[in-house]
């Protein structure tokens, strides 16, 4: 696990047996593509020949079942109450990979309580030495459920877009992760990029803010690790309308590469805090 976490929120997870590196897909605001990018990151990750779970850390308003077209019986819900085990809850999804999904419109996961902390973390704890890759689905913003969701986290996955508020947005959340749970290094994916080469800038600019202005507890410096960008494609909506990953019905459409090189970079344990 990672050792800067904030022990407020984190609860160490198993060291015997583990297995998975868990991977945090979080964002600033709602709106840039953080579903699509961790559903599609799976896909990439297992046509590389990993073992990849994507968990729906979105409580209360979960979409990941929307984008992958699936109708679950059985979601993490049903877990939490008792009503069914997480082996019946883990489902195969198109790409390769598996998924444990949330229930949408639970209003009792919209704050994080006692209950809903220790349940998620079993849960999360369960799935490590199963897999290879868990990629936490988070919720977008700064709330309770969702810090603590990427406080289980080895490492996070900024998503943003070129847009000010996004990356406002993401700033807020970068000064809260580097606060809180003294995080060093956090990954950046900048999607729906307009020209090459605007995404790299974008980064720079953010770690130019990030560098004036955040700082750990302890005074470290806090290095956004640009790992790349996901162009602007029209394949990106046609997919997600037709409930579709993008990278099994339009493999070869800019975004899907962009996908599968952000994958090659996430997949490079050299290059790991």
């Amino acid at each position: 696990m990672n050792e800067s976490m904030n022990s407020s929120h984190a609860q160490s997870l198993p060291a015997e047996g583990r297995k998975a590196w868990v991977l945090a897909v979080t964002s600033g605001k709602g709106g840039v593509g953080k579903t699509f990018v961790s559903a599609n990151l799976a896909a990439a990750l297992a046509k590389r020949g990993h073992k990849v779970l994507v968990l729906d850390a979105d409580l209360g308003l979960a979409n990941l079942d929307v984008v992958l077209n699936l109708f679950p019986k059985i979601t993490l819900h049903d877990v939490f109450t008792g009503k069914a085990t997480l082996d019946e809850a883990v489902l195969a999804a198109p790409g390769g990979f598996s998924v444990l999904l949330a229930g949408s419109g639970l209003v009792e996961y919209s704050r994080l309580t006692p209950e809903v902390r220790d349940k998620f973390q079993a849960a999360v704890a369960s799935l490590v030495p199963r897999y290879d890759y868990v990629l936490l689905d988070t919720g977008a913003g700064i709330s309770d459920v969702v810090l603590y969701a990427v406080s289980l986290a080895d490492e996070v996955l900024v998503v943003a877009t070129p847009e000010p508020t996004s990356l406002t947005d993401a700033y807020a959340t970068i000064k809260v992760l580097a606060t809180q749970q003294r995080r060093r290094t956090l990954r950046l994916v900048v999607n729906q990029v307009a020209r090459p080469g605007d995404g790299k800038s974008i980064a720079q600019q953010l770690q130019n803010v990030v560098d004036r202005f955040v700082s750990t507890p302890a005074g470290d410096a806090v290095k956004l690790s640009h790992v790349g960008d996901i162009p602007l494609d029209p394949s990106v909506r046609e997919a997600v309308q037709r409930r579709q990953l993008l990278l099994e019905v339009l493999p070869g459409s800019a975004a899907a590469q962009g996908v599968k090189s952000v994958a090659a970079k996430v997949d490079t344990p050299s290059d790991r805090p």
